[in-house]
């Protein structure tokens, strides 16, 4: 029987190009440089991968504005079989219980089997969302992720190994199940086929709205997060000037005076 996997998403603003917009404390993400999360690329590598040995397929599902549509269409390109952008003014300024109950909402119509996604995002890393919108959907949950043993599969359950500081572990997860890889897994996005490249995917693009999910508007956007930020300010940082010894008797007895003077020793 051919499994449902989803595979979760993040387009998150390029880390060193972004604007904020500091009246309403939430990262600005329309028309903005951006990339696709690290871990969410890994969790799509792995599934892609475990779609290579088992009946399976696998929909890519974002959240955001609909400037993420290009790496929809990427990810199909890739090998995804299709392609989901969930976007609406209303969940502008989602905190991650509101982004986890609005993709939950998507995800409960259509019943998947697995739900991949990435244990944490460069914007946020508060990894919520995986244990969140498990709780939602009443499935099982493993996060940091770092192998998907795609020769050790059954009908009833996914294995996968999980590492820590001291050892790694494999875990055997029944179905439905959330599993968040991380990037520590090293799982690589396939290339684009060169005769791919500009391949027309439209057909296998679904764009989801409020209209089709039916959520309050007083629970969706800033309105409805749980999470309030109370202010927030750009941090300065103060120039020092360098200083560069050689290592002979009068850069040691600077070092050892400077070590003194801030009190190490």
């Amino acid at each position: 029987m051919s499994k449902k996997i989803a595979c979760l998403v993040k387009v998150i603003p390029d880390v060193d190009h972004f604007t904020y917009d500091y009246e309403k404390n939430i990262l600005v993400r329309e028309n903005q440089r951006s990339v696709l999360n690290p871990d969410d690329a890994c969790a799509a590598a792995a599934a892609l991968e475990l779609k290579k040995k088992v009946d399976a397929q696998v929909t890519a599902v974002t959240m955001g504005p609909e400037s993420s549509l290009k790496y929809m269409e990427d990810l199909l390109r890739r090998g995804a079989d299709r392609g989901v952008l969930i976007t609406d003014p209303a969940y502008r300024g989602s905190d991650t219980y509101v982004t986890a109950k609005i993709l939950a909402g998507y995800l409960e119509k259509e019943g998947f089997d697995l739900i991949f996604c990435g244990t944490r995002t460069l914007d946020g890393d508060t990894s919520h969302i995986p244990s969140q919108v498990a709780e939602l959907l009443n499935m099982n949950v493993m996060n940091h992720v770092v192998k998907v043993a795609e020769s050790q599969q059954s009908e009833e359950e996914v294995t996968v190994k999980v590492k820590d500081e001291t050892e790694s572990l494999l875990f055997a997860i029944d179905f439905p199940a959330v599993i968040a890889l991380s990037s520590d897994s090293k799982y690589k996005l396939p290339f684009v086929k060169y005769e791919d490249r500009k391949k027309d995917v439209s057909d296998r693009l679904t764009i989801i709205t409020n209209d089709d999910l039916h959520l309050a508007l007083e629970e969706t956007g800033l309105e409805g997060s749980k999470t309030k930020v109370v202010r927030t300010y750009p941090k300065h940082c103060e120039y020092k000037e360098k200083k560069v010894v050689q290592n002979d008797e009068q850069g040691i007895e600077y070092v050892y005076e400077y070590l003194k003077e801030k009190g190490f020793l």
